[in-house]
């Protein structure tokens, strides 16, 4: 089955693999992962970050600046900041949530883990993700690095995707599927 990160086209994946080979080459791929995914946090958290890397509006110099400025309040800085300004200077900054998914996929790789993300209603507990990792450690027969999301418009359950495969469990998937069923008898 080939890796995420093997999928991950263009850009994204090539931007991703240099920023590997460079944390790599330097030791520092678990830092760089945590600036990584505190930088996803807050694209997740702030919908004017994510305004700012997909908007053409802004000039290449304007998001560099206003990206230096927000690496600074994340406490984010080395390699990790060297390349988010470069991506922005190369005007790529939409590509940033794929360059980190493909970026966590050679790392899981790396570390002989597989990558899974899971999407739920609400922020997962500690004790939730935990029991999620040994579910999926079961399953799969291998460690597991989960990247999170949030959606509320789920309701409730959970969509976890591996690879290729998806379990959606979420209440709105059973509430879309009642509705087709009621409208077949109906």
């Amino acid at each position: 089955m080939a890796s995420e990160a093997e999928t991950s086209s263009g850009v994204a994946g090539r931007y991703a693999k240099a920023l590997f080979e460079l944390a790599l080459e330097e030791g520092a791929l678990e830092h760089v992962a945590i600036d990584l995914n505190r930088f996803n946090e807050a694209l997740d958290a702030f919908d004017d970050l994510t305004r700012l890397l997909k908007s053409p509006v802004f000039t290449a110099e304007e998001q560099g600046r206003a990206l230096a400025a927000i690496l600074e309040q994340l406490k984010i800085e080395g390699l990790t900041k060297n390349f988010l300004l470069l991506v922005a200077k190369n005007r790529r900054l939409f590509a940033t949530p794929d360059m980190i998914r493909a970026f966590r996929a050679m790392l899981a790789r790396h570390r002989g883990e597989t990558s899974a993300m899971v999407t739920a209603a609400a922020k997962l507990t500690d004790g939730q993700i935990t029991a999620l990792k040994q579910a999926l450690k079961a399953a799969l027969g291998q460690e597991v690095m989960l990247e999170e999301r949030v959606d509320p418009a789920l309701l409730g359950g959970l969509v976890v995707k591996v690879g290729s495969r998806m379990v959606d469990t979420s209440l709105r998937t059973k509430l879309n599927s009642l509705k087709v069923a009621m409208k077949e008898v109906g």
